[in-house]
């Protein structure tokens, strides 16, 4: 789902959320998009979208979502997760924890009224075909979800553990996007483990673009 473009960096870039139908969970909200004080919108020069209006295009409403997973707790991530109070959100218990002490200002749309948090501590099967890795690096708590269909056919929402397809296929690049990672040596192994993984199709939050294996 397109929820957002910022048009601070050269390119503009988008901003993407994902919804896993999941046959015994429902559906499956992976991001919420941006929410932040207008100056920082204003800042990133993001150009905001609805989550409903994004999820209404597959005929969704927030009602319909049974469980809400955040990559990480950046504001182009969790900014819209109040949008769904009924929804347990799943998020690495050092992510939480760092969000907070490091942004605080975030409190606004992070502990907002009935917010129901899952504290993860590592790789964790939500349900069968449905999965969290931790990809530490581009934060200490960032999360990637693998998503498993049937015998050696798999996607994998990778968040912001690579922010394109090329740095995906070439994460020895001297240079990196700004902020792509707080922690080289971690998000390094982070993305081998990643392909290691060789999933069938990888999604990124801030590329349109799909590596495809197989």
């Amino acid at each position: 789902m397109h929820l957002a473009q910022i048009n601070v960096v050269e390119e503009p870039w988008p901003v993407h959320g994902f919804v896993v139908m999941h046959p015994a969970l429902g559906p499956v909200l992976v991001d919420t998009g941006c929410g932040a004080p207008g100056a920082l919108l204003r800042e990133f020069k993001v150009v905001n979208r609805d989550v409903a209006e994004a999820l209404a295009e597959h005929d969704l409403s927030p009602a319909d979502i049974s469980v809400v997973i955040n990559t990480h707790l950046h504001f182009d991530h969790c900014g819209q997760n109040a949008v769904f109070p009924h929804a347990p959100i799943y998020v690495q218990r050092a992510e939480l924890e760092r969000a907070r002490l490091e942004d605080p200002w975030q409190r606004e749309w992070l502990d907002y009224a009935g917010a129901r948090y899952e504290l993860l501590d590592g790789d964790t099967e939500l349900a069968q075909g449905l999965r969290v890795v931790a990809t530490p690096g581009h934060t200490i708590g960032h999360q990637s979800v693998a998503v498993e269909q049937a015998e050696q056919d798999s996607d994998v929402l990778i968040g912001d553990a690579a922010f394109t397809a090329e740095v995906y296929h070439h994460p020895e690049m001297e240079e990196l996007p700004e902020s792509q990672e707080t922690d080289r040596s971690a998000w390094a192994e982070s993305l081998t483990r990643i392909r290691q993984m060789r999933p069938s199709r990888v999604h990124f939050c801030h590329d349109t673009g799909l590596v495809v294996s197989r």
